[in-house]
């Protein structure tokens, strides 16, 4: 009789620290993996002139060393495009199609601040840079490279390449919680500058200066697989 009240206390009182743990955590856990998608808005920046709006796609996973350090793997798919036959002075005009693959640190406000005590430091603890490198590829869909004005003028280059290039970023990750505070889905709304460190994603060789375009960006992730503890409550 006394082995058996012993072990039902025993029993309770493993079931009550169980609990409690558990209580303890709310708030502080988080997934180690995410998978995204996202839509982006280019616009290219070489050797035309007239601007021109373009659209893309981009797949990512995410390991988070923690909820506010992110290392992301990401594939982007699009167009780019730009000039006016003419209208611009020299009568370039393209459209691309591009694929790039690349790997980004992400660092959120979250990391650095305490936001435990400041609604200004809560609200800006989802604020993130980044940096990272990559490859892209691009395959030349169409284009002039003669002048109408300047009649004989050509611009030479390529209909295809591929060119390391480094994306910066800066963006706002906005968290969703479930029932026990995890931030399982996450809305991310950015704005990206990607350098080329090449002349001819355009497809015309001239002048001394890179190619770059940026892009607006809104997508959606979520959680998946392991789920591991943050040092400090990540909801308030």
């Amino acid at each position: 009789m006394t082995k058996l009240i012993v072990r039902t206390a025993l029993l309770t009182l493993l079931t009550c620290l169980t609990s409690l743990i558990s209580k303890a955590q709310l708030g502080y856990d988080y997934g180690r993996y995410d998978v995204g998608f996202s839509v982006g808005f280019n616009q290219f920046f070489g050797d035309v002139v007239t601007p021109k709006s373009t659209k893309a796609v981009n797949f990512n996973f995410n390991y988070n060393q923690g909820p506010f350090i992110n290392y992301i793997f990401e594939a982007q798919f699009g167009k780019l495009a730009g000039g006016d036959a003419v209208n611009d002075p020299l009568g370039r005009q393209f459209a691309a199609d591009y694929q790039y693959y690349a790997l980004r640190l992400q660092l959120q406000g979250g990391e650095i601040l305490d936001y435990s005590r400041d609604g200004l430091a809560n609200a800006f603890k989802n604020l993130y840079v980044g940096a990272g490198v990559g490859i892209i590829y691009d395959n030349i869909s169409s284009i002039n490279r003669y002048s109408i004005q300047f009649p004989g003028y050509y611009t030479p280059g390529v209909d295809k390449s591929s060119q390391v290039f480094i994306p910066f970023r800066i963006g706002y990750e906005f968290k969703f919680f479930n029932r026990s505070q995890r931030p399982d889905i996450k809305l991310d709304i950015g704005y990206q500058y990607n350098k080329v460190f090449g002349d001819e994603l355009d497809g015309f060789k001239a002048g001394h200066l890179d190619d770059a375009y940026t892009q607006f960006t809104i997508g959606v992730k979520f959680s998946l697989g392991e789920v591991t503890s943050y040092r400090k409550q990540i909801s308030f």
